[in-house]
């Protein structure tokens, strides 16, 4: 019976182990691509901001669509940057009073907080997506792009900043890599605590044998 119950215990915790790893995978996998490709969107954009700057001076004719692509390329950094500094923390908050607040005060205020930026991104990624859809039919003055293409990133910032948040609320953040100076939190912690649990029943059964 204990080793029938070991068994289970061990099996439901490798399963739980591999679909933490497979979220922390997919944490990382996808803030690595935004986290790259609002670098590059950044680079392109001035680049072809420059290429404008100098077509106007030197040959004194302007690149027509240089506008409508650096508005759609800032547009979608800008949300997929909003989703990468609320995975870091890094956006504008006042402490002027939450410094003064006792520690259980200040958890629950954390607490809060990252379940409203969820509601928010939750927010933003389905009326992005119905605003996006909504605009789809509609076509850029010069470019001839679909106008949904620049609201097309909205979704997809508020979807991640929501996934990141849920993650750091489930304690799921910690195991992260997305510095590239960082090393991971091994996951370890799982298999530690079924074990503990799988002898402390055994012991437990073993006393109310004897």
């Amino acid at each position: 019976m204990n080793t029938e119950l070991k068994g289970r215990t061990e099996e439901s915790g490798s399963m739980l182990l591999k679909l933490r790893k497979l979220i922390i995978w997919l944490f990382n996998a996808i803030y690595v691509v935004l986290y790259e490709y609002s670098k590059y969107v950044l680079l392109i954009i001035v680049l072809i901001v420059c290429a404008d700057v100098v077509s106007r001076s030197v040959f004194s004719n302007s690149i027509m669509w240089v506008q409508e692509t650096s508005l759609l390329l800032i547009v979608w950094m800008t949300f997929l940057s909003m989703a990468i500094g609320s995975e870091k923390n890094l956006h504008i908050g006042i402490d002027l009073f939450y410094n003064k607040y006792p520690n259980r005060v200040k958890k629950v205020v954390n607490f809060i907080n990252k379940v409203v930026v969820v509601v928010i991104g939750v927010f933003l990624g389905i009326y992005g997506w119905r605003l996006s859809m909504s605009t789809w039919k509609s076509t850029l003055a010069v470019t001839k792009l679909p106008a949904g293409m620049l609201y097309l990133m909205i979704p997809v910032g508020g979807w991640s900043m929501a996934f990141f948040m849920i993650l750091d609320i489930l304690g799921l953040k910690k195991y992260k890599k997305t510095d590239y100076n960082e090393e991971p939190v091994e996951i370890k912690d799982l298999a530690e605590v079924m074990e503990k649990m799988t002898a402390h029943q055994t012991s437990t059964e073993t006393t109310e044998k004897l």
